[in-house]
């Protein structure tokens, strides 16, 4: 087994690859109880509010155009979203969720609600609200460089 680095801030990036992981995992048991993955989640959670292109829905999530789009016409070929014309972009059609799509978020939403209460009892406001300061500084460090 290789030796854990001595450096700090190695350590805090494995802990929050590690951290990620898991909430990936956790994130398709939730989206599952809507029989959704957690791609599928996350776009819909972008485009259930506003005008959102494909394009503009993968640079929001990080992730590549192309990806988006296979998951954008997964949700439209089954009924849970549409595309509805751009009047700026004729060939970038914005992304919207129909009425089964919205109900699935909202399935989906409640029960996200409730696995984070289980994780809001482990954790004091204190805790959460200075964990994510820290984790502010480093994403604003990180698109600075």
């Amino acid at each position: 087994m290789a030796k854990q680095p001595d450096d700090p801030y190695a350590l805090l990036v494995a802990d929050v690859y590690h951290v990620a992981g898991e909430m990936r995992r956790n994130g398709e048991r939730i989206a599952a109880t809507a029989g959704q993955t957690q791609a599928r989640w996350q776009l819909m959670s972008v485009v259930s509010e506003g005008d959102w292109t494909v394009a503009d829905a993968a640079r929001r999530l990080g992730v590549s155009r192309q990806g988006v789009q296979r998951v954008a016409d997964e949700l439209v070929a089954e009924g849970l979203a549409s595309y509805t014309l751009n009047p700026r972009h004729q060939r970038s059609p914005h992304l919207r969720l129909t009425e089964r799509g919205q109900s699935a978020l909202v399935t989906i939403t409640a029960a996200a609600r409730r696995a984070n209460q289980r994780m809001v009892r482990l954790l004091s406001d204190e805790e959460l609200a200075k964990t994510r300061a820290v984790l502010r500084r480093i994403i604003t460090a990180l698109e600075g460089s």
